[in-house]
């Protein structure tokens, strides 16, 4: 993978523009992204097309204000309600699945994967085949399938650019930096809402107590697997793969700041630190425009307001769900794939209240242990394959919950 290769075309009033395609428009990353656009200098970006899951109206009214040409919604039951609301406009749409990789596929310079879910696996790696520049928000393609996109990656002589907060402060922390060097990548985690909590109060905790996140406003799963960490571990099996660096040298801090996203320690001691607030247009920001800088309306980092930042090891005992990821990533194969699948079943089950917040990572560590006793732990040697693991998976937990 060539992350550290600079773009060919710099983002600036006097280029041509940047032309983007965004897959999950209508999400939170979707709707950030379109923050950026609207408020980089005229002429920065383009968009070519977007698309969106099921909400018509929400990438109807996205693809006009972006002026996309074409606008995909998965669902195809919400065909007719996007052509309805998109009369008029010039915008082309289309719904199902081809109309998500026809959006996937147009002729741009950067697409942004942020389909949420496995959902966003097939589509983004489709454009990466293509030999696309991807900015990546969706965490599934690389625990679901990081050994076959990277591979793909490699093939097509594709870039990716990472776009989580913490990845990407990382990716900006590394300046290029020989691998050789790299002692190792720290990604830090805010705690979540059940930082101080105690053991039990954080196995009786409720739904609506775990979407309390402190300092990030992001969708509910996320949310949920940040209260867990289960977040952090799913970051840091991207991270194993984004940077090729071995899963030895990939370790968490809990920051309840969340002013550092990630820390680089290099052999000869020093530590490079990627800052800034709790907010994504950041890291959108930087991929949009990369190797350039475009403003953003973000608020800026006032140390002397902040006062002091803290650091604190992660405890296993209250979250149970850091390790089991870390154990999974270590152990590769199709763990990770399982690992996601499992935790998707798990999450929607604790928010439907069919489950308790302790029993998510109880139950993702038996459907990975599972995997290991019937001997279904190889690693999957395409998407298709993963995508085939995912749904197997996903068929036996929801039969656990029976």
């Amino acid at each position: 993978m060539t992350i550290s290769e600079p773009a060919s075309v710099p983002v600036g009033p006097a280029t041509a523009p940047r032309r983007l395609v965004l897959l999950g428009a209508t999400g939170s990353i979707g709707r950030s992204t379109a923050d950026v656009i609207a408020h980089a200098p005229e002429g920065a970006f383009e968009v070519a097309s977007v698309a969106g899951g099921s909400d018509a109206a929400a990438l109807a009214k996205m693809a006009i204000a972006l002026k996309a040409s074409f606008a995909a919604l998965a669902d195809p039951a919400g065909a007719d309600a996007l052509r309805e609301a998109l009369a008029g406009s010039g915008v082309r749409s289309g719904a199902g699945p081809e109309a998500v990789l026809e959006a996937a596929l147009h002729d741009c310079d950067l697409v942004v994967g942020a389909i949420a879910g496995a959902a966003g696996v097939e589509p983004t790696h489709a454009a990466l085949e293509a030999g696309r520049t991807i900015a990546l928000a969706n965490k599934e393609c690389l625990v679901c399938a990081g050994g076959p996109f990277m591979r793909t990656a490699a093939r097509a002589g594709a870039r990716l650019l990472p776009m989580d907060s913490e990845h990407n402060a990382i990716f900006q922390a590394l300046g290029g930096a020989d691998p050789s060097t790299i002692e190792q990548m720290i990604l830090t985690a805010s705690g979540g809402p059940f930082r101080t909590w105690t053991a039990e109060a954080i196995a009786a905790a409720t739904p609506q107590q775990a979407l309390a996140h402190p300092n990030w406003s992001m969708g509910p799963k996320v949310t949920i697997d940040s209260a867990s960490l289960m977040n952090k571990g799913l970051e840091l099996i991207e991270a194993f793969h984004i940077f090729g660096i071995e899963a030895g040298r990939l370790d968490v801090l809990v920051h309840p700041q969340s002013i550092v996203h990630g820390l680089v320690t290099f052999a000869d001691g020093s530590v490079t630190a990627g800052m800034a607030v709790p907010d994504m247009r950041t890291p959108i920001a930087h991929c949009l425009a990369y190797p350039d800088r475009v403003e953003t309306r973000v608020r800026r980092v006032d140390l002397a307001a902040i006062g002091s930042l803290s650091f604190e090891r992660p405890d296993f005992e209250r979250f149970p769900a850091l390790r089991v990821a870390m154990d999974c990533m270590k152990a590769g194969g199709s763990l990770p794939t399982v690992l996601n699948a499992a935790n998707e079943i798990a999450v929607e089950a604790f928010l439907a209240g069919r489950i308790s917040f302790h029993q998510i990572a109880s139950m993702v560590e038996q459907v990975c242990e599972a995997a290991v006793r019937r001997g279904d732990d190889g690693e999957p040697a395409t998407v298709g394959d993963a995508l085939e693991i995912d749904r197997m998976t996903r068929h036996r937990a929801r039969e656990a919950l029976m």
